[in-house]
């Protein structure tokens, strides 16, 4: 009879509440009026939202931990960005859409990290072909750093133009890329992405450049960068100012002995998220013609599509117009990304 009592005594009284110190999280059922059963104690806690809004520091907290090293208090190849917010490789070696530069900094890390990506890149024309392959370094999302080098086939044209049967130009590329400000995807969405950064491009053909009229052998680029991805509404804007003396990206040299040099040029990028790995779009790149050859800007629409986490490829229908007085330069793009 006592512990039939002390039973009956126990579910009469209503339940402790937890201490006053910590807050009650709010969902939708609980905040129905008259939802609490009869009886109950009120609870005058203040309420706290089971959704908060995600900012850049949060997200970096929820990613997935056991991937990548660690060394010290960094995170080497560990990952972490939404899938591709990294770019993809641009034909100059640093990381952007393909033709153009984006304010990006290549290489799956987030601050505090290092990340690495490679790629390769083709590009088939009726009467060239292009071929580039190259890596970089990302560094805590800040900096980045990248080495490529490009090869143009000049097929039967070397011939033409008294060069040679299929004549291979080659230009190395030192690049290096630094976020100012902003950010590509968290914060305001007025504030885009901002980076400013320099290439170092060197011909491996110094001695016919100069026949073919070019000033330099050697040249530096100097870029200004602002992108951002709009995520409500599947958006990515990008546009680039790139000063630069470089006459097909290096390829044949930079300037020119009739006194050319370097000028102002624009490369601009659309592209819309068809879904958390899939993102079509399309570019322009200005381009000087120090040479007086004729050669016309650039422009692509592409797709690109990440298989996996870590491997994304690209394919695009490019636009390059005249090269070298040869009209009519549209083929198909085609690269791969490896990145960590």
């Amino acid at each position: 009879m006592i512990l039939a009592a002390a039973s009956l005594l126990a579910v009469a009284q209503p339940a402790a509440l937890p201490p006053p110190d910590e807050p009650r999280i709010a969902y939708a059922p609980v905040l129905v009026a008259g939802a609490e059963p009869e009886g109950a104690v009120p609870d005058t806690r203040p309420l706290t939202p089971a959704i908060r809004p995600l900012d850049r520091a949060a997200a970096n907290a929820l990613r997935e931990e056991g991937e990548g090293l660690r060394i010290g208090r960094v995170d080497v190849l560990e990952g972490g960005k939404l899938l591709l917010t990294n770019g993809v490789a641009t034909v100059d070696g640093a990381s952007g859409g393909g033709l153009a530069r984006w304010a990006t900094i290549g290489g799956r890390q987030v601050a505090g990290g290092i990340g690495l990506s490679a790629h390769a890149t083709a590009i088939a024309l009726p009467d060239f072909g292009w071929r580039s392959y190259g890596v970089l370094a990302g560094i805590g999302d800040r900096v980045e750093l990248s080495v490529a080098r490009a090869d143009f086939d000049t097929r039967d044209v070397g011939a033409v133009l008294g060069i040679g049967q299929g004549y291979t130009f080659n230009v190395d590329t030192f690049g290096a890329k630094l976020r100012v400000a902003g950010d590509l995807v968290y914060g305001p969405g007025w504030l885009p992405q901002i980076a400013v950064g320099i290439e170092h491009k060197r011909s491996r053909d110094g001695a016919l450049v100069r026949a073919l009229g070019a000033a330099d052998d050697t040249g530096m680029d100097y870029t200004l960068s602002a992108t951002k991805l709009l995520l409500a509404r599947s958006l990515l804007v990008s546009a680039t100012l790139r000063y630069t003396a470089a006459n097909e990206l290096g390829l044949l040299g930079f300037g020119s002995a009739a006194g050319a040099g370097h000028r102002l040029h624009f490369e601009g990028s659309l592209g819309y998220q068809l879904s958390r790995r899939a993102v079509v779009g399309a570019e322009y790149r200005t381009k000087p013609d120090n040479l007086g050859l004729g050669d016309d800007d650039w422009m692509d629409i592409f797709a690109a599509y990440a298989l996996t986490d870590h491997l994304t490829l690209t394919a695009a229908y490019v636009d390059l117009g005249s090269i070298a007085t040869i009209p009519d330069q549209r083929g198909g793009f085609v690269s791969a990304q490896v990145a960590f």
